[in-house]
């Protein structure tokens, strides 16, 4: 037991036969560990072979090379890469729970070259189960019992893990973008009657205008400018059939200044002029 890592008793194993008696060439474990409690931060840490790590519980940080810091809670997912320079560990005075996984061969590229993106970003991917932690398990045995046939099970597990870990992590960001464009969305709608600033929008919201932008686009298909005009000649139609409201009073209560500027873009999207669409659905 090292305690400068954990208090706690470490499990670490490291592959106990040569790897030429694998027949799995293409994905080899080198190492496996779980450092229950780690209390150790490690500063300009760098890897010979490709890394998984899964924290369990607790939080920290990880920085890759010059990067942002980002923030680790349980449930989350991160990597190490040779050649690259990290700093990472719980928070001080804190602890996190570790799983780690070393692996190399040409799976591991292929990984990188398909469905395992944004590889220096941490993932969040939720917390420990039984099905993760039985899976888990089978790996650590599988390394222990030093038999060929097993450890090259324990490859393919790891593998599995590994791309159903991807998928609930894609799953919560995309969740994540739906809850962003509905709150958005709330507040570009609530907004039509007031001056539309989508900085000060962004800011509220924590994201950046190019962000904003992005969002909007990704999600309604439109630019944001384009959606905002779309969204307030939807409510100019609405006050043109139910209210006896002036198309030059319409046009400031939606803070365009401009009635023929109103106007042109009233018929630009709607095929119209204001008055010719009030004129038409009233009859």
């Amino acid at each position: 037991m090292d305690n400068t890592i954990s208090p706690y008793p470490l499990r670490i194993i490291t592959l106990p036969i040569d790897a030429s008696k694998l027949k799995l060439q293409s994905l080899r474990i080198r190492h496996v560990g779980h450092l229950p409690g780690r209390i150790m931060y490690r500063e300009d840490a760098k890897f010979e072979s490709f890394a998984i790590v899964y924290i369990a519980g607790g939080k920290g940080t990880y920085r890759v090379n010059d990067g942002p810091v980002q923030k680790v809670e349980s449930g989350s997912l991160f990597f190490f890469r040779p050649n690259q320079v990290y700093q990472y560990g719980p928070d001080p005075g804190g602890y996190w729970d570790e799983y780690y996984f070393t692996v190399e061969g040409s799976r591991v590229e292929e990984w990188q070259n398909s469905w395992l993106t944004e590889i220096d970003q941490v993932k969040q991917v939720g917390y420990e189960d039984t099905t993760q932690l039985n899976r888990i398990e089978r790996i650590f045995m599988g390394m222990e019992s030093g038999i060929p046939s097993n450890i090259d099970r324990a490859a393919l597990l790891v593998e599995s893990l590994l791309f159903e870990f991807i998928q609930r992590a894609e799953a919560t960001t995309e969740t994540t973008k739906t809850q962003q464009f509905i709150n958005l969305i709330d507040e570009l709608s609530h907004s039509l009657y007031q001056p539309f600033d989508a900085q000060s929008i962004a800011k509220r919201h924590h994201i950046s205008l190019s962000t904003l932008r992005r969002i909007v686009s990704e999600y309604s298909g439109y630019p944001l400018n384009t959606y905002m005009h779309r969204m307030k000649m939807a409510e100019a139609k609405n006050v043109l059939l139910n209210t006896t409201m002036s198309v030059k009073e319409i046009a400031a209560s939606l803070g365009y200044n401009d009635v023929f500027y109103f106007s042109r873009i009233f018929k630009k999207y709607v095929g119209v002029s204001p008055l010719i669409f009030r004129n038409t659905m009233h009859t």
